[in-house]
């Protein structure tokens, strides 16, 4: 009977890690959609994506009681704990980052009609392309559990952010020249953002992925600094 009950937990476990791998790839499906939709003007695209993110909402509910259910039905210990903790943890981080996606996709309603520079357009790809492979390797990195995949999203994040940059630079140079209506300028601001906070969520996952494997946590250098500064006062 023990041996049945924890078949029965690891085929619970597996599902649970599949619907946390699902919800990446849907994350990383839409990300060019919503710049499609964006670049392109295009209400119905935009319209299609917004209502597919239900379907993510799904999964995510799906995943928070899957977890809540092995946490108190099973009594898991060691790393099934921790691998039990991280999807809960993650499951925000991925649903977040599909409603910033989103986010995107009803810009294309508050800008319709706007002509985009062409600079500004192609700083606009780059960022969506690099978001969608961050959030790629991070569901890659989850699912091998590959540290330090997991951990160069860090450093692979740099460029999103020299993009996100880039573009702000971009768009008040673009509103001084053309005397762009400042609401417009806002809005083109605020979709980088909108990517570059997707890349910030894809680097928490890569660290959860330390965490599952090894036990560490992202808070852990700040709390050894803290205990550190406290033990020389």
């Amino acid at each position: 009977m023990t041996e049945i009950l924890r078949s029965s937990f690891h085929e619970d476990l597996d599902a649970m890690r599949l619907e946390v791998v699902r919800m990446c790839a849907t994350v990383t499906e839409m990300i060019p959609r919503a710049t499609d939709a964006f670049l392109n003007n295009d209400l119905a695209a935009a319209s299609r994506l917004i209502a597919d993110d239900d379907q993510l909402d799904a999964i995510s509910i799906d995943l928070d009681t899957r977890c809540m259910q092995l946490l108190a039905l099973q009594n898991p210990m060691a790393t099934d704990l921790r691998e039990i903790v991280a999807a809960i943890r993650l499951n925000p981080e991925i649903e977040r980052s599909g409603d910033l996606v989103v986010n995107i996709a009803k810009a294309t309603r508050r800008m319709f009609g706007t002509d985009y520079e062409p600079h500004i357009r192609g700083l606009i790809t780059k960022m969506s392309e690099e978001a969608q492979r961050m959030f790629r390797l991070a569901g890659e990195a989850y699912d091998s559990r590959d540290v330090a995949l997991g951990a160069a999203l860090d450093d692979i994040d740099d460029r999103l952010d020299d993009y996100a940059n880039e573009l702000v630079t971009s768009v008040l140079t673009d509103h001084r020249s053309h005397e762009r209506d400042p609401q417009t300028s806002v809005q083109m601001a605020l979709i980088g953002r909108f990517y570059e906070r997707v890349g910030d969520h894809a680097v928490n996952i890569g660290e959860w992925v330390r965490f599952i494997v090894e036990g560490w946590r992202p808070e852990d250098v700040g709390a050894a600094r803290a205990t550190a500064n406290t033990e020389d006062e």
